[in-house]
């Protein structure tokens, strides 16, 4: 039994594995849990959070439609608009975009956990029960991956970014990326602010922001 008791707690699962999505229901009811919203994918969950007003959510990290890190990007959602909700994030693979973000944020409990733990049961309703107490749990191979992310900015940054960044290196344009890219201007305009920030540029360095993400881009490639 889960050494803090929180209750019987109203859970909202998002996973797109049909097969893993059954056995999180099967042992989320044998905790003494209620399942109100299992779902397949991060538009889903944001509609089940919305309409079930669960305690807490356990998510996937790579959802519908791309695969990459929507389940976490709207865990990130859910907690901005909602502090009050306990979230348990599970992976194969730590995904360092939005992962500080999510363990940083301020209110309920929140876990970040890897796949291989959910077999380990007695571990899993400690966790759960845990977070729902307002806890924090985070696998330590998560843990040393945020660390070396915080030691190498440029870790921080998702596929996507460093591919922008890359073309910003080879001295191109946003208006040039966007067409080497095949999307819009206001996209790349979003996808160079986020990596800005990943960087920690500040905005009162506009003018040099791009020259110094380069710069660090460059320092990157020499290690």
């Amino acid at each position: 039994m889960p050494a803090t008791d929180v209750g019987s707690l109203a859970i909202v699962i998002a996973e797109d594995s049909v097969l893993l999505r059954s056995g999180l229901e099967s042992l989320v009811a044998r905790f003494g849990h209620r399942v109100v919203g299992s779902v397949g994918d991060a538009t889903a969950l944001i509609d089940a959070v919305r309409d079930h007003e669960p305690d807490l959510v356990i998510t996937d990290v790579r959802m519908p439609p791309d695969f990459t890190d929507e389940g976490l990007r709207a865990a990130v959602q859910l907690r901005r608009d909602r502090p009050d909700l306990a979230v348990i994030v599970l992976s194969q693979y730590v995904q360092q975009a939005y992962a500080d973000e999510l363990l940083e944020s301020s209110g309920a409990g929140v876990g970040y956990l890897l796949k291989d733990r959910v077999a380990e049961v007695t571990q899993f309703a400690e966790s759960i029960a845990e977070v729902a107490a307002g806890g924090t749990v985070v696998d330590p191979e998560v843990v040393r991956a945020l660390l070396g992310s915080r030691k190498d900015p440029l870790r921080r940054l998702t596929p996507r970014e460093l591919e922008v960044l890359d073309l910003m290196a080879q001295g191109q344009s946003n208006s040039t990326i966007a067409d080497n890219l095949v999307v819009t201007e206001a996209a790349i305009g979003k996808h160079i602010g986020s990596l800005f920030g990943k960087l920690d540029l500040p905005p009162e360095a506009d003018g040099n922001r791009r020259v110094l993400a380069v710069l660090a881009y460059l320092r990157g490639g020499q290690r």
